[in-house]
């Protein structure tokens, strides 16, 4: 796997992976808490540095190839 999210958009998703989660757990007991997993996905591909979806369409964000 070939990294290929990087700088700023690794930034924003490990920030919008935490904000969800933290949502999470203020709001564990609402209808549609559930949602705030999904930060698990943007937390998760900023960590790892590779996107599925980008590497599907071809996007790559990283300057350097590791």
């Amino acid at each position: 796997m070939t990294k290929n999210v990087g700088g700023i958009d690794r930034i924003a998703r490990i920030v919008l992976g935490l904000a969800l989660l933290i949502g999470y757990a203020f709001n564990s007991d609402g209808a549609y808490s559930w949602l705030y997993l999904l930060g698990i996905i943007p937390l998760g591909t900023g960590l790892i540095g590779w996107c599925p979806p980008y590497a599907i369409l071809g996007i790559n964000t990283c300057s350097v190839n590791r």
